[in-house]
């Protein structure tokens, strides 16, 4: 009676587990960028692989939330724009290493981790937007504070992470003094207070503010797609793009990337998510959705990015930059470099 009576219950237990849908499998993600930006690839990854992706994007406070949740932190991969970011999360602790062949594969050696915390997924470049008028069709960055532009540049805070970064560069070329001197140069050229975003630089170029602003490539592209709207698109067309090199090297690009954090509660999920982030496929949405270059050498560049002409990064390394972008950041102080005519 009792044999039979367990075998009853478990026929049974096994009919409605039958009868229930299994739990997908998921990832969630922490972004300091907007998932929007990054939600077509998400959508076509779930839709390859079925594993449903939940993006909380936090404009601030990244590292403190996932600090706060601790062991029991939902966050599988934490995304950010700025390579120094990605190195911020790695100094404190919220990642841990992946060792991947795909990746390794993928994404070059000076775009990535040595220890495998994080992994560059997409760069973007450090340009130049010239009124389309102006006869100019080459700059370096040791050129922006020629006094030929005085009064004629437009350029976002000296502080935000796209412009520390070019600055730190500029310091492990030159040293300090030479980029305190090259700051105040700089500063003395604006058209107006050094603030707003990279796509206000083709504005003002535009509304005849400034001749030349320092912008992130992938802006240009989001102008000129038609994607911010018939205002940005005209903005667009009243600017032409170059590529800036340093003297004797290349142009610099910076990055967005990912890491998979610390206690993350699906971890191989995330690595199949990382690992599709940078195949041919997902490379060439990111270059399509977002207008930034694919860190695979082997993906499409986008039309629109590619007619800047050919790319040729500069050879200084992320990791050789890092060091400089603490004190970058106070020179940018020192000089008041945000501060309009002082």
């Amino acid at each position: 009676m009792r044999s039979t009576f367990k075998t009853i219950c478990l026929t049974s237990l096994l009919a409605l587990g039958a009868a229930m849908p299994a739990l997908a499998n998921e990832v969630n993600i922490y972004t300091t960028r907007e998932p929007g930006l990054i939600q077509p690839i998400l959508d076509a990854f779930t839709s390859e692989t079925g594993i449903a992706v939940n993006t909380v994007f936090l404009e601030s406070g990244l590292i403190e939330r996932v600090k706060a949740e601790g062991d029991s932190s939902p966050a599988d991969i934490l995304m950010t724009v700025d390579f120094g970011a990605l190195v911020d999360l790695v100094d404190a602790g919220v990642t841990q290493p992946v060792q991947s062949d795909v990746l390794e594969a993928a994404v070059p050696e000076a775009l990535r981790d040595a220890d495998g915390n994080w992994f560059a997924l997409s760069g973007r470049a450090r340009v130049v937007y010239a009124a389309k008028e102006l006869d100019l069709d080459s700059i370096t960055y040791e050129q922006l504070d020629d006094e030929e532009w005085r009064g004629k540049l437009c350029i976002r805070s000296g502080q935000h992470p796209y412009n520390t970064a070019m600055f730190a560069a500029y310091m492990a070329k030159y040293g300090e003094d030479a980029t305190k001197s090259w700051l105040e140069g700089i500063k003395a050229n604006q058209a107006r207070a050094a603030a707003g975003g990279d796509r206000d630089g083709a504005r003002d170029i535009a509304a005849g503010v400034c001749d030349i602003a320092v912008a992130n490539s992938y802006y240009y592209g989001l102008m000129a797609s038609g994607a911010g709207g018939d205002e940005q698109k005209a903005w667009s067309d009243a600017v032409k793009v170059i590529l800036p090199t340093f003297e004797g090297g290349g142009t610099l690009v910076n990055v967005s990337g990912a890491a998979v954090a610390a206690h993350a509660p699906n971890r191989d999920e995330a690595v199949q998510l990382l690992e599709y982030l940078v195949s041919d496929e997902a490379q060439k949405l990111y270059a399509d959705a977002n207008f930034e270059y694919p860190v695979s050498p082997t993906a499409e560049v986008n039309p629109i990015i590619a007619e800047f002409g050919k790319l040729n990064p500069d050879s200084l390394s992320l990791s050789d930059i890092l060091p400089f972008r603490a004190r970058a950041s106070e020179l940018v102080d020192e000089v008041n470099f945000d501060t309009f005519g002082n």
